[in-house]
């Protein structure tokens, strides 16, 4: 079963900046979740909310800010103590400073249908350039932007994420073109992983912190977890 640091290591580091990706790959996790949104300048940028106050020291919505303003923040709030200041990444930033990651998965946060386009687009380009055909996959709680991305972009590889149980996530996985459905790891049922595995697909689960439950998820066929604490999954996963 394969681990991803979910946000790089978010119990380990603060959230989604160089130094969570770096953490996950000081524990041997080389395969990373993270979460992106469009700056005002195009670029896309590595934060989980649409709006600064909850993890930086900045006010106000992401997509009002250029992505150089957003790394000049300091992004260390409401996560683990971490010793030196943080900004807010562009995905080439995380690209350019970890050639050795594996494998990410891109969460592109739900879009109105004039930023879809927009984001599909920052992605074909960000895809054609760095060939990240093997090295990621773009996730989303949004079908219409996962449409939007296999219109735009066919070749890129999806994954639907999903929390609920209606509309069936493996039927709408299969249904978008994706390869990969990411559950609510309480959604891991054996006869959903199976009818997963059925369809084609390959089944992560989010977000998993207990050993025993990551177990229990191995034992009924998972493929992948995410976790917040990569250093402690680890460990216990090898034993």
């Amino acid at each position: 079963m394969l681990i991803y640091g979910h946000r790089g290591a978010r119990a380990e580091a603060p959230e989604n900046t160089l130094a969570s990706f770096s953490r996950a790959l000081q524990a041997g996790v080389d395969r990373v979740e993270l979460d992106l949104h469009l700056a005002r300048d195009g670029e896309l940028v590595v934060i989980h909310d649409p709006t600064l106050e909850r993890t930086t020291n900045g006010r106000g919505k992401v997509a009002r800010f250029d992505s150089k303003a957003l790394w000049a923040l300091d992004a260390r709030r409401g996560g683990p103590e971490w010793p030196e200041p943080q900004g807010v990444p562009t995905i080439t930033q995380v690209l350019d400073a970890f050639p050795s990651m594996r494998h990410y998965q891109l969460e592109c946060k739900p879009a109105g249908p004039a930023e879809r386009r927009k984001v599909a687009l920052c992605l074909l380009s960000l895809y054609t350039e760095r060939n990240l055909y093997e090295r990621a996959t773009v996730t989303s709680f949004d079908p219409l932007l996962l449409a939007e991305v296999r219109r735009v972009a066919p070749e890129i590889p999806l994954g639907l994420v999903a929390d609920r149980v209606r509309p069936d996530p493996v039927q709408t996985a299969v249904a978008l073109g994706a390869w990969m459905v990411a559950l609510d790891w309480r959604l891991c049922s054996e006869k959903r992983i199976a009818a997963g595995h059925a369809a084609g697909l390959h089944v992560s689960a989010w977000t998993v912190n207990k050993p025993d439950i990551a177990r229990m998820l191995g034992d009924r066929g998972l493929d992948s977890l995410i976790t917040d604490v990569p250093t402690l999954m680890r460990a216990a996963l090898a034993r």
